[in-house]
């Protein structure tokens, strides 16, 4: 017992380091940028309470978990903000042998259930995997409104850029919440004349 403990307990204080990974988004009150941390947290938080209108075969349960899990390989590979111009192959390479790395970290029954679910997400070919992906794009862009703005005036995002990266996840995953936040958006990037 002593071992697994050990074992988790490392990937645990590991796991710490995710509150040191800054990105691109701001907090919605705009005073500062969200770590990786806090939006794990946050759009666990989104499954939790939006979960209740998600498909009847998603689990909550399991898109919660993914969600505690996803950007955790960011402690090494660092975050890859949606409105950047980066090397999608080399950032998803740096990111698998992150998984492999911070995963390994655990007792193998739980490395092994850890790195399926972080697979799944990524692949976002299942009704939870594709929810998922949708709350970490749907998230982001409601503090962006909520701050003024935030990473779209960073990165000088226009709004067919916003609907490309942002708004194809959400549709395919939670439709209802491309609907409510898309006029929204749409009248943001319309008022600053970037539609």
């Amino acid at each position: 017992m002593s071992q697994r403990l050990d074992a988790q307990m490392a990937f645990l204080m590991e796991a710490d380091k995710l509150k040191q990974v800054l990105r691109a988004t701001t907090l919605a009150d705009g005073t500062r940028a969200e770590n990786s941390g806090e939006h794990s947290w946050h759009i666990a938080l989104f499954a939790l309470v939006l979960g209740a209108d998600a498909p009847a075969d998603v689990s909550v349960e399991r898109v919660i978990k993914m969600l505690l899990l996803h950007d955790i390989v960011e402690i090494d590979a660092g975050d890859a903000p949606i409105f950047a111009d980066h090397d999608a192959s080399a950032q998803a390479a740096k990111e698998a042998a992150a998984a492999t790395r911070l995963f390994g970290l655990l007792p193998p029954d739980q490395a092994a259930s850890f790195r399926a679910l972080w697979d799944e997400f990524e692949a976002a070919q299942t009704p939870d995997a594709r929810f998922a992906k949708s709350l970490d794009r749907f998230q982001p862009p409601n503090q962006n409104l909520a701050a003024g703005g935030g990473s779209w005036v960073s990165y000088e995002t226009r709004y067919e850029t916003f609907e490309a990266r942002v708004g194809t996840k959400i549709k395919r995953g939670a439709p209802w919440l491309w609907d409510w936040l898309q006029p929204k958006a749409e009248a943001w990037f319309a008022a600053r004349g970037k539609l």
